[in-house]
């Protein structure tokens, strides 16, 4: 990502553009560089797009839970002095885009999610017990999207690293575990913030009956479907994935 990374405090963030905030959540084992499609797209169409770099490897391992991770972004929040942010998130940046919009309703203005955790358990809760074997790993980076090739070697090679380094394995599990705790379920039918659902048609980490389940729990939420599709939408079809989310919010006058 061509943006330079901004360190203040004990916040990391790449920013770019002026307008309507949107905050971009990554997931577990995704990089900021996976939303490069629409941090080039949405600064021209007068957002201001920034990727907040999560704690997740930083936190103190007995604070490292969803639960903290928004507190984290409300504290991000309130120091950028923002207002009315469109939050999206993937994956586990889904789960606490969520969980943020339940907890501090009054600064989240949208939520967008895509491939997101939060219903169902098994999307976060896979242990890696080969994670000693590249070519392991390797096939379970693949499976993360429809066009298999989309899993660079970088990609591959940052899953690997992240799986066999015990700091971050013993922090991945206990996130895992985190997730599977904040089961949103039994909160969705009370958040009324308008959402956006972008799923991929094929994904295989968090399926399509999961899309349906937040399309059918949340009130007031619209679902698009991407085909040929796998868990990252935002990275396998960035083209379809900037023109259903733009033509969304001009839609919702956002």
């Amino acid at each position: 990502m061509k943006n330079s990374l901004k360190e203040e405090g004990k916040f990391s963030y790449v920013e770019e553009g002026e307008g309507t905030p949107i905050i971009i959540l990554h997931g577990l084992m995704g990089g900021l560089s996976n939303f490069t499609g629409v941090m080039n797209y949405f600064p021209k169409r007068g957002y201001k797009v920034i990727i907040l770099d999560l704690p997740l490897y930083s936190m103190p391992l007995m604070k490292t839970s969803v639960g903290n991770f928004s507190k984290y972004l409300k504290e991000f929040i309130d120091y950028k002095g923002l207002q009315q942010c469109i939050l999206l998130g993937n994956s586990l940046g889904g789960h606490i885009a969520l969980l943020s919009t339940k907890l501090y309703p009054e600064v989240v203005k949208a939520l967008v999610i895509t491939g997101s955790s939060g219903l169902y358990e098994s999307a976060m809760g896979e242990s890696y017990p080969k994670r000693g074997d590249y070519n392991y790993i390797k096939k379970k980076a693949e499976n993360v999207f429809y066009n298999p090739a989309v899993a660079t070697k970088e990609i591959v090679d940052d899953v690997f690293d992240t799986v066999n380094d015990r700091n971050k394995l013993i922090r991945t599990l206990a996130i895992a575990k985190s997730a599977i705790r904040h089961n949103m379920a039994k909160d969705l039918p009370k958040m009324r913030t308008p959402t956006c659902i972008i799923w991929g048609r094929n994904d295989k980490v968090t399926p399509p009956e999961v899309a349906q389940d937040f399309h059918r729990l949340l009130p007031d939420s619209d679902l698009f479907w991407i085909e040929k599709c796998g868990h990252a939408a935002m990275m396998e079809h960035p083209d379809a994935f900037n023109e259903i989310l733009y033509k969304w919010l001009e839609d919702r006058k956002f």
